[in-house]
């Protein structure tokens, strides 16, 4: 049995990155960034004035009041063909380009102007309210790297850099085919002894959360000829999951039915909780990561591991800062596996997160993992705990979109 740490770098290892495709800004928010991009121009391309005021030489006004001629106006889309000399001074609006000879902006407030004069009230430095050329960045310089998740502000700077379109990572296929003669579709009507399938459809959800696209392989009961058929329509995918099967019981069928098919095992269990029974292998040339069939168990372990291997077939940096939150109760002491504790999750008044690990893990729970907001992380061999200790949590709130 391995550490989750190891797992989680041996997941990630055996991922190679996804082709990549160009597409507008309009569509690349939250997706990867395959390229590094570089500004095509200057922000500001020349220097401008950041308020509504005059344009004057640093010369002229650093003692006050003193009285300018008013020599014209340099507006925001517009400039002022002349020079400003000595003792003149030029209107100028916000964004609007700093006229030749002037290098500082005096508030429209600081001034008094009548008819072709102006007079400045208060004394400028140098460079007062002016923006200079290429302050906000310049042409060429590189201001999106590769692996970046593009958020609203990213596309917003793309922009601004006159780039209308980005290399981005494609969506990684991942196959999804549940497994189980128990299981029936959601809307089904379960036997006696069957149960709804409610892996399936959350892990597609999750997938797509993670910036994959879930193919959906449905439901192959336990039987060698189907699982392998099932197994089948998963050629041509970047990963397949499979839930359900990956322990060591009879009907868990995955390693019997697809190791005659090519199936390389790597590790199939994790010191994990909830979660242990974890499958990690290839397929031929396809990854495949076996999840536990436990519904908590599965999206914990997609939690933990699937968004690894996705984030590894986009090249996506890591972008996930370390949380941590005040302890809401007192835990024991912890065994050999690291726990994921269902918490409820809130803030004191300060603003600080406070954690409380709900009194019942069970891993067939679901309800209750939909109504926590937070995973409590306790490492394996942990100590006891008292409530007002500080522990690393991961908060949904914060986590993957869609969780």
């Amino acid at each position: 049995m391995i550490s989750v740490d190891e797992a989680r770098q041996r997941i990630a290892a055996a991922m190679g990155p996804v082709g990549s495709e160009v597409l507008p800004l309009d569509q690349a928010l939250g997706r990867v960034l395959a390229e590094d991009v570089a500004a095509r121009v200057s922000q500001p391309p020349v220097a401008v004035s950041a308020m509504d005021g005059y344009a004057v030489r640093a010369a002229d006004v650093q003692s006050a009041p003193v009285t300018l001629r008013r020599g014209g106006e340099a507006p925001a889309g517009g400039s002022y063909p002349g020079k400003v000399k000595a003792g003149e001074t030029v209107r100028i609006f916000t964004g609007g380009p700093l006229p030749a000879g002037a290098d500082t902006v005096v508030l429209q407030e600081n001034t008094e102007a009548s008819g072709a004069s102006v007079v400045v009230k208060q004394a400028s430095a140098l460079g007062r309210h002016v923006r200079g050329a290429g302050l906000d960045f310049q042409a060429g310089q590189v201001l999106l790297r590769a692996g970046r998740r593009l958020r609203a502000r990213d596309i917003g700077l793309a922009a601004a850099m006159n780039v209308p379109a980005l290399q981005v990572r494609k969506r990684p296929r991942v196959a999804v085919l549940s497994t189980g003669s128990e299981l029936v579709p959601a809307g089904g009507t379960p036997g006696p002894n069957q149960i709804i399938d409610a892996n399936g459809p959350a892990l597609a959800a999750v997938l797509r959360s993670f910036g994959a696209e879930p193919v959906t392989l449905g439901i192959a009961r336990d039987d060698v000829a189907v699982l392998q058929e099932a197994a089948a329509g998963a050629r041509g995918a970047d990963l397949l999951l499979t839930l359900g099967g990956a322990s060591v019981g009879e009907h868990d069928l995955i390693q019997k039915a697809l190791g005659s098919q090519g199936l390389a095992m790597d590790f199939w269990k994790v010191a994990i909780r909830p979660g242990k029974p974890l499958m990690f292998g290839r397929l031929g040339d396809m990854p495949l990561l076996g999840l536990p069939g436990n519904p908590v168990s599965a999206l914990v372990c997609a939690l933990v591991f699937v968004r690894a291997a996705i984030d590894a077939l986009l090249g996506a940096e890591a972008d996930r800062e370390p949380v941590t939150a005040i302890l809401g109760r007192d835990l024991d002491a912890n065994d050999g596996r690291q726990d994921y504790l269902r918490s409820e999750l809130g803030r004191r008044a300060d603003g600080s997160l406070v954690a409380t690990p709900l009194a019942r893990q069970d891993s067939s729970m679901l309800a209750s993992l939909a109504s926590s907001g937070c995973l409590v992380v306790r490492p394996p061999n942990a100590p006891p705990l008292r409530a007002g200790a500080m522990v690393p949590v991961i908060p949904f709130s914060l986590g993957p979109e869609g969780f």
